[in-house]
């Protein structure tokens, strides 16, 4: 007798049984919306007429448990929004892709489309087969709320639920003291597929999670941030080009397994920021563009709704259903999957009208202006959505103009963003350390302009992939001269990027100055760690990081000019800069950070100082367990009272060559402290 043949939603169930066994079902977390009784005679029905109402409004913020496909007893209820269409109904492995079987109805003037189908169960993969009213257009897309799609290249939705047991009730009771600006942030940004791998093929969400969390304390980093994880399907695009904006990408699991991934790490301490990307969307005719037949999701007109540089299709933000689904989105992710926080990418192209386009590409807007007023609007409404709903949470703009006020509040005329993009620190800082050494006497500028604004928004300080793709090189490569002179060098980038104040993010890889460009298609080069000198690197991330987390002076006052003076800014002809950093805690807390940007040696080079007495050397990056040659101060320095630069006590230090040491007031020592290792 034969084997019954298994249908491909069999499959995708007992698949996801067999990765995700230990899973215990919790049910959904759910956005607080307003609702009724449905507006339509079938009992299933998920909408009410307030459902209807604050769709079409733009104010919709949990349309994630509304549309898509939604198991009940019995069957599933698939909602879809299609305004345009004559006729619209759902196919898939449970009709044998019928487009006759199962048509949904429209609900009212709504545009939205629903149907209860007895037939469909989890696991089942299934489209929406829509048959507009303009051109005899018809087309099967994928669904725009499905929480789970096919592994690419298939491009067909999966009917699946969201039900997972946290078990992260530690981290979200704290997580709020953990992301606030006079907390310390160190992010570490990560694509997933391209960490480490296994038999040339990524880690799964599950696999990873356990290497992750324990690399990332290792290395004492407080938060990772993952390139999106919504679902691509180009995998070279690193998930920047998104079809499935509620679906994790299926290359690495399932929704839960992703959950699994967050979960372990907020169980480790370590935060999680995830990429969102509400700026554009590719063409692929599965996804969103062309959705009805109409331009739904996009501007019609290709000067508003068409990226040059992308060659994707531009969100039509003045449309209230628009604005309903990405909300909904940007919630769904902190609600369903507790992310920390939102990196919301390429904010600047949402902010202009003629961002990347030459005159005559692009419309003014209805003053005469080049601002995207139903963008900014859109942008503000967005973070005081997710600031209402999760305070406790970060939301930063990847913004690389001038644009006022991005990281302010709304009601003095900000944008609303928690954090932003230092953009400038990140070009002048990269193109200072690529000159060499005996011409940077004429660049010091780079090293000092950005104290001009520091404080003009609360800052994260980004050495980000973009730096390390497109034949840019990678980050050790950027530096100048012989091997022992780069690794010096970037030991004295970073040392120069957690000397300023603002919040640090760093890629995966330059931590132990990896040599090739990243490629998202090969592991990272981790057999480099063999070699003393990247190793030694490596270890001088991890002590900066500690150091970081561990002295307030160091991050308290990250975002506030009261935390930061400059002890001499001006010295270009030796090219060195000395700073102190104070905390609010801890008033009698002072650190001192003085940087030598040129390989030669500076002995008995005097600084002025707040403080008389014993100051340690708790980090020095020419310590020989960090690669250096081991000049330094021999642990302490004592201040004496010589007036120098403003101050009434000076001390003559030893800076190393393309070296930076960082003293810390005695007074704010206990005897038993522990400092951080030094020259010896």
């Amino acid at each position: 007798m034969g084997t019954a043949r298994k249908t491909r939603a069999q499959q995708v169930a007992e698949e996801a049984q067999t990765v995700g066994a230990d899973i215990v079902p919790q049910g959904t977390i759910e956005v607080e919306v307003r609702s009724e009784a449905p507006a339509a005679a079938n009992e299933n029905s998920l909408l009410s007429d307030t459902d209807l109402h604050l769709f079409n409004e733009g104010t919709h913020l949990g349309l994630w448990q509304k549309l898509g496909a939604h198991i009940l007893p019995g069957g599933v209820m698939f909602g879809v929004w299609a305004p345009n269409a004559v006729r619209v109904s759902v196919i898939g492995d449970f009709n044998g892709w019928d487009t006759k079987s199962h048509p949904l109805e429209l609900r009212g003037a709504s545009g939205l489309w629903e149907a209860f189908v007895p037939d469909a169960a989890k696991g089942a993969v299934y489209k929406f087969h829509i048959e507009s009213r303009f051109n005899d257009f018809r087309v099967d897309k994928a669904d725009p709320f499905g929480v789970y799609h096919e592994l690419s290249p298939k491009t067909a939705s999966i009917v699946w639920d969201l039900d997972y047991q946290w078990q992260d009730g530690d981290w979200m009771a704290s997580r709020r003291e953990r992301n606030a600006v006079t907390a310390p942030v160190s992010i570490y940004e990560m694509h997933l597929g391209s960490w480490r791998r296994v038999d040339d093929r990524p880690l799964s969400y599950r696999e990873i999670a356990e290497p992750l969390a324990d690399y990332l304390k290792k290395m004492n980093f407080t938060h990772v941030e993952l390139m999106p994880v919504m679902e691509h399907p180009f995998y070279g695009s690193w998930g920047y080009q998104v079809t499935g904006f509620y679906a994790p990408t299926s290359r690495y699991g399932t929704p839960q397994d992703l959950k699994q991934l967050i979960d372990v790490l907020h169980q480790n301490g370590i935060g999680v920021i995830l990429d969102w990307v509400p700026s554009h969307f590719p063409t692929d005719e599965h996804g969103l563009a062309y959705f009805d037949g109409t331009h739904l999701f996009e501007h019609a007109d290709p000067r508003k709704g068409f990226h040059p540089d992308w060659g994707s299709l531009i969100f039509n933000y003045g449309r209230p259903e628009v604005r309903s689904f990405l909300l909904s989105n940007a919630l769904y992710w902190l609600d369903e999957y507790h992310a920390d926080g939102l990196r919301v990418d390429a904010v600047a192209s949402m902010l202009y009208l003629d961002y990347s386009r030459k005159a005559g590409e692009w419309i003014p807007n209805e003053h005469g202006g080049r601002e995207n007023i139903e963008s900014i609007a859109f942008l503000r409404r967005l973070n005081e959505d997710v600031y209402a709903a999760h305070p406790d949470v970060q939301m930063i703009a990847e913004e690389s103009t001038a644009w006022p006020m991005v990281s302010r509040p709304l009601y003095v005329g900000g944008l609303g963003f928690g954090m932003k993009w230092d953009m400038g620190w990140m070009h002048d800082t990269l193109r200072y350390f690529s000159k060499e050494p005996i011409h940077r006497r004429f660049h010091h500028n780079d090293l000092t302009f950005r104290m001009m604004y520091a404080f003009t928004e609360n800052f994260v300080l980004p050495l980000s992939h973009d730096e390390v793709v497109h034949g840019k090189g990678s980050l050790i490569g950027k530096m100048s001269g012989d091997e022992w002179r780069r690794f010096a060098n970037l030991r004295l980038l970073f040392a120069h990027m957690y000397s300023q104040p603002g919040k640090k993010m760093l890629f995966m890889s330059g931590e132990f100055g990896q040599y090739h460009e990243w490629n998202h298609d090969r592991e990272l080069d981790w057999d480099l760690l063999d070699f003393p000198i990247h190793a030694a690197l490596q270890r001088w991330v991890e002590d900066l990081n500690k150091a970081y987390r561990d002295i307030p002076a160091f991050h308290e006052l990250d975002t506030d000019p009261a935390g930061f003076e400059w002890i001499d800014c001006c010295d270009s002809e030796n090219s060195v800069i000395s700073l102190f950093r104070r905390s609010k805690s801890k008033p009698d807390e002072i650190l001192v950070a003085a940087l030598n940007f040129t390989p030669q040696p500076r002995h008995n080079y005097q600084i002025g100082l707040p403080r008389g007495g014993g100051w340690r050397e708790v980090l020095n990056s020419d310590a020989a367990i960090y690669g250096g040659s081991g000049q330094g101060n021999m642990g302490i320095v004592e201040a004496m009272p010589v007036p120098l630069h403003g101050r009434k006590w000076s001390a003559p230090l030893t800076l190393p060559p393309l070296g930076a040491v960082f003293l810390l007031s005695d007074a704010a020592l206990d005897d038993d402290e522990a400092i951080l290792p030094s020259d010896e």
